[in-house]
């Protein structure tokens, strides 16, 4: 087995494979952050809030999403397991399986978006250039892509793409769109424009928390190979915070300043801005591929939580199949109720992992290993979280959103994310210090 590409199982990963230090697991993470996914995300905020609050949202979000971002990368590297596996220490073995299963769920979801902004970006272009779109053709070239990604590896990843080309090449590609965006726009008129509604500033803080807390459950998966735990803290929440602020403030400044209708359009408005914007778009069309690369690969390492004999290999190719079917046949337009569901199931999860890691001052082999089937009370927690955040902001399919209805939630004016967490960390810790008071009983012979 290669120590630059390793097909690395269940198993804590062995020391000498750790060999992502501070400056791999920040270009890993900024990579992953510099998308045009995220600067799609960035569409939702306006014109519903004004600039000013939506950048104020961005900042205020971005700082605790990546806050507890950067903690998951640090558990991660700590216990040296992928992220489903960790979850077997405070959910139980097959309590794991539940965050498992919506974890594939989340996965494959944003591999399809991945490979549908992909896919719109190079139609966009080569309509421009070449007269025709061909939007199934570039999803399945996107596909491909993807699948030869994750067939390397995190380690591979960072040193044969990220090190090499793709860092710098995006880097400079988003740094003229920032350019074109801002060089020829009134914006002390975008400054003052008042925001449309519909959307509350803890609502925009939530939204840019999505983000981040949609890698919450795969962050292990990357960070096991870090050499330790201030390496995986600082580059995670620092290499994905940059660039979460850069792109969801460009996003936003784009549809506004562009008058754009929604977010589709954001593709086409870019590819044809002319020869070097299109340039640009096309360089960050084929960067792109390095997210669904992530998710198609953390399909993978989640599935191994429950088949840990299947070849690797094979999951990632099934779980990239399964994606491009889903992007030639779903668009764009439920994106970010997508994120705000997200954050309602993953927000609080972490909450329980986090407490309880705290609570038991980290995790050896045993914990993860031989956790019991169920931990019913750390379940509950995170239930309850769910259940805190769907309240205060029902979000999900139309018939799940008429129940929530019924029992009359409210809009306590904090958002969701931040309550949610907290209760979920907190019954977590109670029942955790509870447990470890409870005495050892005595057998009476």
């Amino acid at each position: 087995m290669s120590d630059e590409t390793p097909n690395w199982g269940i198993e804590p990963v062995p020391e000498r494979l750790r060999v992502l230090g501070l400056l791999d697991t920040t270009l890993l993470w900024s990579s992953l952050g510099l998308s045009l996914l995220v600067l799609v995300a960035g569409t939702y905020l306006v014109p519903a809030l004004s600039l000013p609050s939506a950048l104020a949202a961005i900042l205020v979000g971005g700082l605790i999403g990546n806050a507890m971002l950067g903690f998951a990368g640090l558990i991660g590297a700590d216990a040296r397991v992928p992220a489903m596996v960790l979850l077997r220490a405070p959910l139980g073995q097959r309590g794991s399986y539940i965050a498992t299963a919506l974890n594939v769920v989340q996965n494959i979801g944003w591999t399809v978006f991945e490979l549908i902004v992909i896919a719109t970006a190079a139609a966009a272009l080569s309509q421009r250039v070449f007269g025709f779109q061909g939007k199934w053709l570039w999803t399945l070239v996107a596909a491909a892509a993807t699948t030869a990604l994750a067939l390397l590896g995190p380690v591979g990843f960072v040193r044969r793409w990220v090190r090499r080309f793709a860092i710098w090449v995006v880097l400079a590609s988003f740094a003229y769109l920032t350019w074109w965006a801002l060089h020829d726009v009134a914006l002390h008129a975008l400054w003052s424009r008042p925001g449309k509604g519909g959307l509350g500033f803890w609502g925009g803080v939530d939204l840019m928390i999505a983000m981040p807390a949609s890698w919450l459950p795969l962050a292990a998966d990357y960070t096991r190979f870090s050499g330790g735990r201030s390496q995986a803290f600082w580059g995670t929440s620092l290499g994905y915070l940059l660039p979460n602020i850069w792109l969801y403030s460009l996003g936003a400044v784009l549809l506004l300043s562009r008058n754009l209708g929604d977010a589709t359009s954001l593709m086409t408005a870019i590819a044809g801005g002319g020869l070097a914007s299109g340039l640009a778009l096309l360089v960050l069309g084929v960067d792109e591929t390095k997210e669904p690369f992530a998710n198609v690969y953390s399909t993978a390492m989640s599935l191994q939580n429950l088949l840990p004999r299947v070849s690797q290999r094979l999951l990632i190719v099934a779980a990239a199949t399964i994606s491009t079917a889903g992007a030639l046949a779903i668009d764009l337009t439920q994106y970010s109720t997508f994120l705000f569901l997200l954050g309602s199931f993953f927000v609080p999860l972490f909450g329980v992992l986090a407490a309880d890691w705290l609570i038991r001052r980290g995790y050896n082999r045993d914990a993860v290993f031989a956790a019991p089937a169920f931990r019913p009370t750390l379940l509950g927690a995170w239930l309850a979280g769910f259940a805190l955040y769907q309240w205060l902001h029902p979000t999900g399919p139309a018939w799940w959103t008429r129940l929530i209805a019924q029992l009359h939630p409210q809009n306590l004016g904090i958002g969701a994310s931040l309550p949610a967490f907290a209760l979920a960390f907190a019954l977590t810790a109670l029942a955790s210090l509870l447990a470890r008071k409870k005495p050892i009983p005595v057998e009476i012979v």
